[in-house]
């Protein structure tokens, strides 16, 4: 029988974030900060109607051969970001929120997701258009597309293009540092590369 029948996608979010053990001790910080939102807040926590503060789910997307990032020009934020958006009342967790949204904003169909756990929280204060939202706690999962996989852009986005992660630090400075703390919680993914 399946152990997660009949929980909530708040339950079910929560079982991951408790089941990853970060490395560092800001990252097990939020991520305890935010296991206690989920259990006093529940599936009104994963929803924007929570209001001003609630869950978001993103999907690191690296390139089968694990050198390139696939990122969104986001059409509100104005800025290159990693895919994913806010969890819809059908996702039955975080992350089927995070895999969903990468495969609607990147249009890459064949993803596999590289743990079951998050690799990252993060959360941060909104600008642009972004209405009622103003804090977004960021739950971030990694998933490995297909060799070859070519990206196409959504209605959420101007663009998507795959993203040298050796070149990050230089022109996506914003991300460079997330991204390279989810490498370190994935230890090998880098090393073992497929050719």
């Amino acid at each position: 029988m399946d152990s997660d029948v009949g929980q909530t996608p708040a339950e079910r979010t929560r079982v991951e974030l408790a089941a990853w053990q970060p490395r560092g001790r800001e990252q097990q910080e939020l991520r305890d900060r935010l296991l206690t939102c989920l259990e006093a807040e529940g599936d009104l926590f994963l929803s924007r109607e929570a209001g001003r503060e609630h869950v978001t789910a993103s999907c690191f997307v690296l390139s089968a051969d694990r050198g390139s990032v696939l990122l969104a020009l986001h059409r509100k934020a104005g800025r290159w970001l990693q895919l994913g958006g806010h969890v819809e009342p059908d996702d039955a967790s975080a992350a089927a929120a995070a895999l969903r949204e990468a495969r609607e904003e990147g249009g890459i169909a064949d993803l596999v997701k590289v743990v079951a756990h998050p690799v990252d929280v993060d959360r941060h204060r909104l600008v642009g258009a972004f209405g009622a939202c103003e804090v977004h706690w960021d739950v971030g999962y990694l998933a490995v597309a297909a060799p070859g996989a070519a990206p196409a852009v959504s209605d959420e986005s101007d663009d998507v293009a795959w993203w040298p992660l050796s070149d990050l630090r230089d022109t996506q400075p914003h991300l460079a540092d997330r991204i390279a703390g989810l490498v370190a919680e994935t230890p090998g993914l880098l090393e073992n590369r497929p050719t």
